[in-house]
């Protein structure tokens, strides 16, 4: 069996466990919300977060039921945040369907993501036990971290300047922290020692990191087909991903034309000499980023792999998935840890972050 079938089967088995437990809590919604709620899970990504969940369980030497609780929540986190993304971000489309508010409005968006939100907690705090008082602790500061970096996100399109510190400052919370939970959930609910959550928490945030690092790439050489989303998508609605920072970041002619390609602040407003005119209309009215044109996409592809930005991402998710490893293989010889769950949280690992782009 290749490596990607093994991390297919990891994924398969988790989902077979976790999407009934899923779809019974999105039950207790009221008709209204449990529609679009239901319609959104039902357009379900690989699922690695809760299958990260169930496994740390196991590393701790518990059944994966232990983790189920934390596997659910961490899922239900994640899609609130895709969804209320999908708002922010103005984009129509998710693994190849309309998104939420594109099919429902807006403000069902909105609710839809926040009924989430209140789930994930309900879920964990539905048997109060002292470990699951506890997941709901790390739960709550991993998702105000990921708040944080998402808020960092929407600023950067407006400053003209952003350093790569302060972009990885930023990927740690909006991706990170809620890997970090994913890979160490388990084992709290399993009442694990503290170093080994410990080591699982920081597997997990610099999981992230590289996860994010590739996700980048994606945004901006990604085979449509694959991510769902148009060629360059990132590049359309200037967002200033890792690449991008670092490209802007370079000491050369490319920094600057790339700069002007991607505007500059005129009286609080984002101005582009990219900016397509019939797409003036499709601004998206809650950043109000603007929408580059095909020609300036095209154009600021090619500056921004001139200027280091595919290159240098591609060696930080590498240097983040070997720190990654690092944390995985420092409890891989401990007396009480279940060495086949940690091989396949290293299996789901490799698969997350060596995606094509």
């Amino acid at each position: 069996m290749s490596s990607a079938e093994e991390a297919t089967a990891i994924l398969e088995r988790a989902k077979a466990l976790v999407g009934p437990a899923i779809f019974e809590v999105l039950r207790r919604l009221n008709p209204e919300l449990s529609m679009s709620a239901i319609y959104h899970c039902e357009g379900k990504g690989k699922g690695a977060r809760p299958a990260l969940a169930l496994l740390s369980a196991e590393a701790a030497g518990a059944t994966s039921h232990v983790g189920l609780p934390g596997a659910v929540a961490i899922e239900l986190i994640h899609d609130f945040s895709l969804i209320h993304d999908d708002i922010i971000d103005a984009d129509t489309e998710r693994r190849h369907r309309p998104t939420v508010w594109a099919k429902f409005g807006v403000g069902t968006g909105v609710i839809t993501g926040d009924a989430l939100h209140a789930l994930a907690y309900e879920t964990l705090l539905s048997d109060p036990t002292p470990a699951r008082v506890r997941a709901a602790g790390e739960l709550t500061r991993a998702v105000s971290a990921m708040i944080a970096g998402q808020s960092m996100d929407m600023a950067f399109e407006h400053l003209p300047t952003i350093t790569v510190e302060q972009c990885l400052a930023m990927e740690r919370g909006k991706t990170g922290a809620l890997l970090s939970f994913a890979c160490s959930v388990g084992a709290i609910l399993a009442d694990a020692d503290e170093g080994f959550i410990s080591a699982l928490a920081d597997f997990g945030m610099h999981l992230g990191i590289a996860f994010q690092a590739t996700d980048d790439l994606l945004g901006i050489w990604g085979d449509p087909a694959r991510t769902g989303k148009p060629a360059g998508s990132d590049l359309r609605v200037c967002k200033k991903s890792m690449p991008v920072v670092i490209a802007l970041n370079n000491s050369s002619s490319v920094a600057v034309e790339l700069a002007k390609i991607y505007g500059c602040q005129d009286e609080g407003r984002f101005i582009s000499d990219g900016l397509a005119q019939t797409d003036l209309a499709q601004m998206d009215l809650v950043a109000a980023q603007p929408v580059l044109d095909d020609a300036a996409v095209n154009k600021a592809q090619v500056l921004v792999e001139a200027g280091g930005g595919r290159e240098q991402t591609q060696a930080l998710a590498r240097q983040h998935f070997e720190e990654a490893v690092t944390a995985l293989d420092s409890i891989a010889q401990t007396n009480t840890v279940n060495a086949q769950a940690i091989q396949e949280m290293r299996c789901l690992a490799e698969f997350i972050v060596g995606r094509d782009f």
